[in-house]
């Protein structure tokens, strides 16, 4: 039997994860109350219970006392019981943005600020997030791109570690993104801007592929990157960290960088035991 708790924050997508576990067969309850999760395991992991894969959903609002979620299935994997803890989160601001896109109220702070719900759920769920087998950062995830991720881990049945690396491209002139935790400067290569026929077109045209890569630093330069980055994963993987986001930047964000980001990337895709995400922040960005 496969018996799996969904949890973490309020808007990072977990009714979203029960409805593709559910598809993929899964049998589903959301929302049980804390103090029926001790019993209902005993009962779903009876010999007799026919029912051999079961998701159940653990969410903050359906107990005032949940900080005790933590201690409950510590004492259910305690006495043996399969329990694998998935804990979905995103970072402040896309949850903030949600709630606000949605107009929900915070069920941590329902008169008052969603800022303040926010934290306090943190504060509340913190130890069930250190006993989490996985963690799933959602805030720069499509909904296309979470399935791909719950399929390899629980469907597939792939090696996992909490890691989901984002390559992003992104022009200089419009800022570094904010979320970078490695920034790489590839305005020394030539520009495929100033080449008649490439200005229109973008990094993954492959036109302005070949011109960036004909250049010998550029491939010396994919190089040197592709075997920091793989150096620098598993130290970060041992280390806990759950999200790196690489970020590569030329003038505008639509040629050289996003050339250099697509090989980065396809080097790096199924290569190790991550999550991998491509974005390209401002190849649609025409301005100046």
């Amino acid at each position: 039997m496969r018996l799996i708790i969904v949890t973490g924050m309020s808007g990072s997508g977990k009714t979203t994860a029960l409805k593709m576990l559910e598809d993929a067969g899964f049998y589903c309850v959301d929302n049980i109350p804390l103090a029926l999760v001790e019993k209902f395991v005993e009962l779903i992991a009876m010999p007799e219970n026919e029912i051999d894969k079961m998701v159940l959903g653990l969410d903050v609002r359906a107990d005032e006392h949940f900080e005790e979620a933590h201690e409950i299935l510590k004492a259910l994997k305690g006495k043996g019981y399969p329990l694998e803890i998935l804990f979905l989160e995103s970072d402040d601001n896309s949850l903030i943005k949600r709630y606000k896109e949605t107009r929900r109220l915070h069920p941590l702070a329902p008169y008052g600020r969603v800022e303040d719900g926010v934290q306090k759920e943190r504060e509340v769920l913190q130890e069930l997030r250190k006993d989490a087998d996985y963690i799933l950062d959602t805030s720069n995830l499509l909904t296309r791109e979470l399935k791909a991720e719950l399929e390899r881990i629980f469907v597939q049945n792939e090696s996992y570690n909490n890691l989901m690396v984002t390559v992003t491209s992104f022009g200089f002139k419009y800022g570094i993104p904010n979320d970078a935790d490695l920034v790489f400067d590839v305005r020394f290569l030539p520009n495929p801007y100033y080449i008649d026929g490439l200005r229109t077109k973008t990094g993954n045209d492959k036109e302005v592929q070949d011109f960036v890569m004909s250049h010998p630093e550029s491939g010396e330069f994919l190089d040197k990157l592709t075997d920091m980055v793989q150096f620098l994963i598993p130290n970060y993987v041992k280390e806990g960290k759950y999200r790196l986001v690489i970020a590569i930047g030329c003038t505008g964000g639509r040629h050289r960088s996003v050339t250099l980001a697509n090989a980065l990337y396809d080097r790096m895709k199924n290569k190790g035991d991550y999550g991998m995400k491509l974005d390209h922040r401002d190849i649609d960005n025409k301005r100046g």
